[in-house]
């Protein structure tokens, strides 16, 4: 069968509790049980953010990532959160899910830079969309991060 996929980008508002459980039970399976890395995931941040996910034929969430615009307190843009199921990866699925995502980013906010937190091994892959690097590599949660910016 064909993996048909549908995008969506909402508000915390706009899901369902259906929608927020898969969400949340998709980055639980990957950032906490597959890499092994417990943290406080319910941050208090998702009510800020635009949930940008799709979902596969059978109406799972194989790919999301949580955006939050530019404010009049925060001067850039951000991503987080990005994410595939793991039953999905190497099919090109992420490098879609960071232009839409950037894509929203620019759409909603043209003149704000965006910002992430890359997990280092992935450094060159964000770097394939525009983003530098504007911190040393640090430890988040265990795991080697570095800060990286794209201009808009």
């Amino acid at each position: 069968m064909t993996l048909k996929l549908n995008w969506v980008a909402k508000s915390f508002a706009e899901l369902t509790t259906i929608d927020l459980y898969r969400i949340l039970q998709l980055r639980q399976d990957v950032f906490i049980v597959e890499q092994n890395c417990p943290y406080a995931d319910a941050d208090g941040q998702d009510h800020h953010a635009v949930h940008l996910y799709a979902t596969d034929n059978n109406g799972a969430i194989v790919a999301y990532a949580r955006l939050f615009g530019a404010t009049a307190q925060c001067s850039y843009s951000r991503i987080g959160r990005v994410i595939s199921a793991g039953h999905i990866r190497r099919q090109g699925l992420g490098r879609e899910l960071m232009r839409r995502a950037i894509a929203w980013c620019q759409q909603h906010h043209p003149d704000a830079p965006i910002r992430l937190g890359a997990q280092v091994y992935l450094r060159a892959f964000y770097r394939s969309f525009e983003f530098r690097e504007i911190s040393d590599d640090y430890l988040e949660d265990g795991i080697p991060h570095v800060d990286m910016e794209r201009q808009p």
